[in-house]
């Protein structure tokens, strides 16, 4: 068990160096003590976990086993079942930067329906091929530093059955409290969560964590438990996710675009971030920083989870993610509200865009369950005989941005109005691949992503120049937001703020939505579907969690999102971080975005901010277990 230890504790390392840009801005001695204490805690664990058919085995007390047949299997049992272990480790070295987490068991669901997934893997195995060394050099040193008990020719049975009785007999409490983190009685056993208290930064609990336990602890767990903070009464007096109509409102019958655009963090655009790099940074969004020039943009805005799947739900239906993306949980099943839907009630004709497989990601299924009429995926554009079907497949995951945004410039063309249209890109994702044409124009400059995004912002442009051109145009509402962020190369983006800092964009051609750069109002994802509907002048009530921009005073504005076992709250000057029980840090993220100090028992709206996060995550776990996401339910 010792050599597993240290193959473990050797894969943390490597997921470390690996990811070192994200952890080092707040990494000290201290900082790394901790998180090398609380990984031993967390491997133990995972290893007694992984581990315990072997154990079994080993000590079973039945003589006929001590032979050399016996032992050997017990050897491969052994490499086995630490092999994948060890495997899953060096794995999440890579997927770690895209979801900012360790990974659970939901991985086999996100993943399920994507055909290609052998070719991914082959493919970053190939790229990430020093990690494929690594395993080869670990599993080889657990081969043969592995001693095999030594077969003895006599047994005497009397001592022999005490012996390994006794060894059983002991390794059955040590493994329950190994498992269980702790020897107290009274306690639960430790879960994600509990890496927290090793650590002083939300997203170091990934250093913490080992890939094993994070996928064995969330196996056929319940997602979703209704806490007992507060009465009902208390709850919904501090916070309701019911969302009324503005007094006197007027439908608008407005067209609606909502561009979701994966992977285009904050970071990447010269727009917000005028001031660094001493104010010599550019970005890698020209078109789009022109867009933001014109419409009504946000200092402070926020994704609310690290995932493709976490933005659809948020930006379409707005609901955030809370522990799991919420359409891999029971919860989806529920009655569900979404921008679609409700523009349904006046007519609206709907359609979702995403250039990868139909089943890929879930969202052609999503996007039929909150109630968007057609859907349009690979398939659709291949069946185009317009367009150059395969031809445009990046290889891996999606058709070209720039091609399919034009095939969905034609459909729009015939939709009659007023419509609603999404689309969720896919060029600016990994493996990074570019058509042959644009090689040349978009070389390699600083991370693999930015040239990616500079081809997708292209690609944006491109569309807009024929949309101008369309009768639809200036009767439109166009926003653009990001799914989450991706990799990162300066530091204001690699804190625990920074991975969920992403643009929300609202362009009105017509100008009924004035231009602005607002630092007064704190935005997220979930804001969207309120803010879209209520300029539309909508005059039904709905669920959403997030709430009207352009109405809600400034100081009641806020953002909510869940960092490895934390939710982090923004309200005025503040970010909290709550870990279900109670509150971590305060930091006051608009001066400190390097988040250095923390403010703990320092600032007098903590007491208020817990409260309301706790009413917020009160409502959201009692609706999604009472199926209440709708008026009426």
């Amino acid at each position: 068990m010792l050599l597993v230890y240290l193959a473990f504790m050797l894969c943390r390392i490597i997921f470390l160096w690996k990811n070192w840009s994200t952890f080092a801005a707040g990494m000290t001695w201290t900082e790394a003590a901790g998180i090398l204490n609380g990984g031993l805690v967390f491997d133990t664990s995972a290893l007694l976990y992984i581990n315990s058919l072997y154990l079994l085995l080993m000590l079973v007390p039945v003589h006929f086993k001590e032979t050399g047949t016996w032992h050997k299997s017990l050897k491969w049992i052994y490499m086995v079942t630490n092999g994948i272990g060890i495997a899953s480790n060096l794995i999440d070295c890579v997927y770690f930067k895209f979801t900012g987490r360790r990974t659970t068991i939901t991985v086999f669901s996100e993943f399920g329906n994507e055909n290609n997934i052998a070719g991914i893997i082959l493919h970053e195995t190939l790229v990430h091929w020093y990690l494929l060394l690594a395993f080869a050099i670990i599993i080889y040193g657990l081969w043969k530093l592995y001693k095999k008990p030594t077969v003895l020719p006599k047994i005497n049975l009397k001592s022999y059955y005490i012996i390994q009785s006794v060894a059983l007999i002991l390794m059955v409490p040590i493994t329950i409290i190994g498992i269980r983190g702790s020897a107290a009685s009274g306690t639960r056993p430790i879960t994600i969560s509990n890496a927290n208290q090793y650590v002083s930064r939300a997203i170091e609990t990934a250093a913490v964590l080992n890939t094993p336990f994070s996928i064995i602890r969330t196996m056929g767990k319940k997602i979703f438990i209704t806490p007992d903070y507060m009465s009902d009464k208390e709850m919904a007096a501090t916070y309701s996710p019911i969302i009324n109509p503005v007094p006197g409102a007027h439908f608008k019958a407005k067209n609606v675009v909502i561009l979701i655009m994966e992977s285009f963090g904050k970071e990447y655009f010269g727009f917000y971030n005028y001031d660094l790099e001493g104010g010599k940074y550019k970005g890698y969004t020209p078109f789009l920083d022109s867009l933001a020039s014109q419409s009504l943009t946000f200092k402070y805005s926020f994704a609310n989870g690290r995932k493709s799947m976490d933005a659809t739900p948020s930006v379409l239906s707005s609901i955030p993610m809370f522990v799991e993306p919420f359409f891999l949980t029971p919860a989806s099943l529920n009655q569900l509200s979404g921008i679609s839907r409700e523009l349904g009630t006046k007519g609206y004709y709907s359609a979702f865009f995403h250039g990868g497989h139909n089943i890929s990601m879930g969202f052609q299924a999503f996007s039929h369950s909150i109630g968007y009429k057609e859907y349009f995926g690979l398939d659709e554009f291949c069946s185009d005989k317009h367009y150059n079907g395969m031809k445009e497949f990046d290889g891996k995951w999606a058709i070209f941005d720039e091609p399919f945004e034009q095939f969905m410039a034609d459909k729009i063309h015939g939709f009659h109005q007023p419509f609603l249209v999404t689309l969720f890109s896919a060029s600016s994702h990994e493996p990074f691949n570019l058509p042959d044409k644009y090689k040349n124009i978009f070389p390699e400059q600083g991370l693999p992503m930015h040239k990616c995004v500079r081809y997708a912002d292209m690609s944006l442009r491109h569309f807009f120049d024929r949309a101008k051109r369309e009768p639809w145009y200036n009767n439109t509402v166009f926003v653009i937001v990001a799914d989450h962020t991706s990799i990162s190369d300066h530091a204001e983006y690699q804190t625990d703020m920074g991975l969920f800092k992403v643009p929300i964009i609202i362009y009105t051609p017509d100008g009924s939505v004035k231009p602005a750069y607002r630092d007064d109002v704190i935005a997220q994802q979930i804001d969207i579907m309120p803010t879209v509907l209520h300029l539309l002048g909508y005059d039904k009530p709905f669920v959403g969690f997030g709430c009207d921009l352009l109405n809600t005073p400034p100081q009641n504005t806020f953002a909510i999102n869940y960092n490895n076992g934390i939710y982090q709250y923004f309200k005025g000057n503040y970010m909290l971080q709550f870990d279900g029980e109670r509150t971590k840090a305060v930091y006051a993220f608009k001066t400190d975005p390097m988040l250095k100090h923390n403010l703990l028992g320092k600032v007098p709206q903590q007491a208020q901010m817990e409260k309301e996060v706790k009413a917020i995550i009160q409502q959201y776990m009692q609706r999604m277990n009472q199926n209440r996401l709708v008026i009426g339910k």
